[in-house]
């Protein structure tokens, strides 16, 4: 891509619209062809359809991939993130390898391809734009770092939407690990560590916005509110953030934008516009590469009506990774984007449990 910011600008606005008007149907038969063409396919999906009561690629419609039964997501612990990539990425494959949370175990690991990259940040860059967030600005990511797919975050501010960003360090494994074992005091005090950073960055530069999560914005607000009203904003990404919390913020930002992402590792959904003074917060995904269903909790292949609630199931269709109808810890309502949206969206995720060996939402 161009680096020249007014290039990126218009190559990102022509790839959106280009992936709006994609039909899901066909673009899901491309998928499955380039996933499943022996010699060229994805080595992963070439061996598991040896096994399958299906051909693979008499799939036609998105409807059908339920004949995959749910991806099983502890493969991803233990597989070669490569063998899940077609083989023709020309190899070696070069770029990261990008984990999930670890929050229940061994982390799942993914490699995106470049092509992967720039879906992900064209729509994060689209965010950007709708939401208000001005181009030429100076950011703190404020969001976990290292292995972590959202410290891209900082990659997406800068280079696509011409920021200067400043970053932190944050390891969520760590403080999820004392939240498990009920070492709260420790806890507590790597809390106060991230807001230490945070505030630091605040006070010496001259900072716009701010990337965080919902959970590290309140303790933001209570111990330094003055910082959080001189920004500009503030953009949250994460599972989970309610109507309360959302109006709190708000409030807290005196007059600034607050937006919002959501999503993991695997597929992520943008913020749409609030609704119902904040109580209703819905999402709309990276189409079509990435789509959401809400569906029945003891039934998955089961979609809720609209306004209902039910578990969030991802799917995710990069020509470069293929991942059917993972049943993410997440439930939502079923979101109607209206006629000029081509899937469905998700509208105010929180988790589908929360208990003390398996926190979410923290960072």
């Amino acid at each position: 891509m161009n680096t020249s910011s007014g290039t990126v600008a218009a190559e990102c606005d022509a790839l959106i619209k280009t992936w709006l008007d994609t039909d899901l149907d066909e673009w899901t038969r491309r998928v499955i062809r380039r996933h499943f063409q022996p010699g060229t396919g994805s080595p992963y999906w070439l061996q598991r359809a040896a096994g399958l009561d299906f051909d693979p690629r008499d799939i036609t419609r998105y409807d059908e991939l339920t004949a995959f039964e749910p991806f099983p997501l502890d493969t991803l612990r233990t597989l070669d993130p490569a063998r899940l990539v077609p083989l023709a990425v020309p190899r070696p494959l070069t770029g990261c390898i990008w984990d999930s949370g670890g929050t229940t175990g061994t982390p799942c690991r993914v490699h995106y391809t470049p092509d992967m990259l720039m879906h992900r940040g064209a729509w994060r860059r689209w965010s950007f734009v709708t939401e208000g967030f001005e181009a030429n600005r100076t950011w703190l990511q404020a969001t976990p770092t290292g292995p972590h797919l959202i410290g891209n975050g900082t990659w997406e501010a800068s280079h696509l939407h011409a920021g200067l960003v400043y970053a932190i360090d944050m390891d969520p494994r760590w403080v999820k690990r004392l939240i498990r074992e009920r070492r709260l005091a420790e806890a507590n005090e790597y809390s106060a560590h991230l807001v230490e950073q945070i505030a630091d960055v605040l006070r010496q530069g001259d900072v716009d916005y701010v990337n965080t999560t919902p959970a590290l914005l309140q303790v933001l607000m209570r111990r330094h509110p003055d910082l959080v009203a001189g920004l500009n904003g503030i953009r949250l990404s994460g599972t989970q953030i309610s109507p309360d919390m959302y109006r709190d913020f708000v409030a807290a930002l005196d007059g600034g934008i607050v937006g919002r992402s959501y999503g993991n590792t695997f597929g992520n959904a943008a913020g749409l516009p609030p609704e119902q003074n904040g109580e209703l917060l819905p999402y709309a995904p990276n189409y079509p590469q990435v789509t959401m269903a809400v569906v029945n909790r003891t039934d998955w292949s089961a979609p809720v009506p609209y306004g209902a609630t039910g578990q969030v199931r991802l799917t995710v269709l990069h020509e470069d990774l293929f991942l059917p109808n993972v049943l993410e810890r997440d439930q939502a309502l079923r979101h109607d984007t209206g006629p000029g949206w081509p899937c469905d969206g998700v509208a105010n995720v929180r988790p589908l449990q929360l208990t003390s060996t398996a926190p979410e939402g923290l960072y």
